[in-house]
């Protein structure tokens, strides 16, 4: 039985709250403010309450159990970084007061600049795009602006490796660039002979996502940096697997010029569900003038009787604003608090974890998965869904079977170059019992794929929901609380 919505559950007279008689003079509102009819829900506080209580606990979630979902990192979002964000000297400020009023707050932003280009070996880091593919694209306005500043203006060719996440494309293209796709080697690698041919004057750059959506580290990287250098171009690193490499790896120090942070992936600030995101992007030196602006910078270190002050400057060559104020402040707030939880140790072990994790459950079901880059993986690794003796198993439909075992689905169908794709990536924060009930469930599933397919044609039998129409669910959205009355 779905879920009556609010509307259903109105009756006439009930109030969530009755206001007391007014003790002054009553006023007539603006006629032109006023509707003839609105329908609003006339319901009691508690079955409101209940109401969207139990929507809530319709929906998966971290805090409810195992999040696999591949190239996302649903890592646990540990508790303190809640609290922390809600101190009223960081809940309770507005960008626009004067600087001198909110020293804490700039002093926290500057400190997460740092720690950020530490950790990554950039120079500059600029906290103010909003997510992940909006710090690509902050990237690539950069590259352009670069280009441009020395009257380059012909090297508009981007190129993105099949690899690459499915929004660098995208991001590219809203920048004005031509995309050019570069094939995998048959180890999941930038394929050499394919950037070689692309490397002339007219190439901007290229986006490298290390490591790339089959969870493999690229072992051409530093060959393919050379070679887009020594043709005039820039290397744009996507960051958003930064899960594996904590402490092990500094991209800057490979050859990438620009790249951005997922702090909702990396730095455990939580997501989904379309945000809250935040996606710094740290620069190479000769980059650092074409951030964009604000940024907070220390112009006065401080002494023992004189505490240190930041200001907001504007780069010389910026290329604007790309947020209003300066970014998702709160999760700025939550992801610095994680990083000073963890320390330095601690966040290079995020990593090693991460990555075992993922090695782990590979290793564990290779035998009955096929998978097809097989080599030792970082956080992540994809396998196929799919069997000659079980033609009428897809992807999706070990998906929606995971689903009657309590468990959220992998990422299907990407990245593209492998067929049926299921990317998993379990993170570093859950533990082997809770990897070895998903592994159980894999191998039952892929039994049952052969001996009984109905059973996954049919899942999932236990959720609050069946198996949707996705495309109709795609192709007619429904976007109001009120279902029309022939739904």
């Amino acid at each position: 039985m779905t879920e009556p919505t609010i509307f259903e559950l109105s009756r006439p007279n009930r109030k969530g709250i009755r206001f007391p008689a007014p003790d002054v003079p009553l006023s007539e509102l603006p006629k032109e403010f006023l509707r003839e009819e609105l329908p609003l829900p006339e319901v009691p506080e508690n079955e409101v309450i209940r109401h969207f209580t139990n929507i809530s606990q319709l929906n998966h979630a971290v805090d409810i159990g195992f999040y696999p979902l591949g190239s996302c990192t649903m890592k646990y979002n540990p508790k303190i970084n809640e609290e922390t964000s809600r101190l009223p000297g960081f809940s309770q400020i507005h960008p626009l007061q004067p600087v001198k009023t909110v020293q804490g707050a700039l002093g926290l932003m500057h400190e997460t600049q740092r720690w950020l280009a530490e950790i990554s070996g950039f120079n500059t880091v600029s906290l103010q795009p909003a997510a992940g593919a909006h710090g690509e694209l902050t990237g690539v306005l950069i590259i352009r602006a670069y280009h441009r500043s020395r009257g380059d203006t012909k090297r508009t060719k981007m190129l993105v490796p099949d690899s690459a996440h499915g929004t660098n494309p995208a991001s590219s293209a809203m920048s004005g660039m031509k995309i050019i796709e570069l094939t995998s080697d048959d180890r999941g690698n930038i394929d050499l002979d394919a950037l070689k041919a692309e490397c002339d004057d007219t190439l901007a750059g290229i986006m490298i996502t290390n490591p790339n959506t089959l969870g493999l580290f690229d072992e051409n990287i530093i060959e393919a940096c050379q070679l887009v250098h020594e043709s005039g171009g820039l290397v744009y690193g996507d960051g958003a697997n930064m899960n594996a490499l904590l402490g092990i790896y500094k991209p800057a120090e490979m050859g990438i010029d620009v790249m951005h942070f997922n702090l909702h992936k990396t730095f455990a600030t939580p997501h989904g569900g379309g945000g809250p995101g935040s996606g710094p992007v740290g620069v190479i030196e000769e980059l650092a003038d074409f951030l964009p602006a604000p940024l907070v910078v220390m112009t006065s270190a401080g002494d023992e009787d004189n505490p240190a002050f930041y200001d907001l400057i504007n780069p010389e060559q910026t290329i604007g604003r790309v947020k209003s104020f300066h970014g998702h402040f709160s999760i700025i707030v939550r992801a610095f608090t994680y990083m000073l939880s963890l320390g330095k140790n601690g966040l290079k072990d995020v990593a090693i974890h991460a990555v075992l994790n993922a090695n782990y459950i590979q290793a564990l079901v290779k035998d009955v998965y096929h998978i097809p880059y097989e080599r030792t993986c970082m956080h992540e690794f994809v396998a196929e869904g799919k069997w000659e003796d079980a033609p009428g198993i897809r992807a999706l439909d070990i998906s929606k079977r995971l689903i009657d075992f309590g468990f959220h689905p992998p990422t299907n169908y990407f990245p593209l170059i492998v067929h049926e794709a299921l990317m998993i990536e379990p993170t570093e924060t859950e533990t082997k019992e809770t990897m070895d009930a998903f592994v159980d469930a894999l191998l039952q599933i892929a039994n049952e794929a052969k001996t009984d397919p109905d059973i996954l044609h049919n899942a999932p039998t236990k959720a609050p929901f069946g198996r949707l129409d996705e495309v109709k669910a795609a192709k007619e959205l429904i976007l109001k609380t009120q279902l029309p009355e022939d739904y």
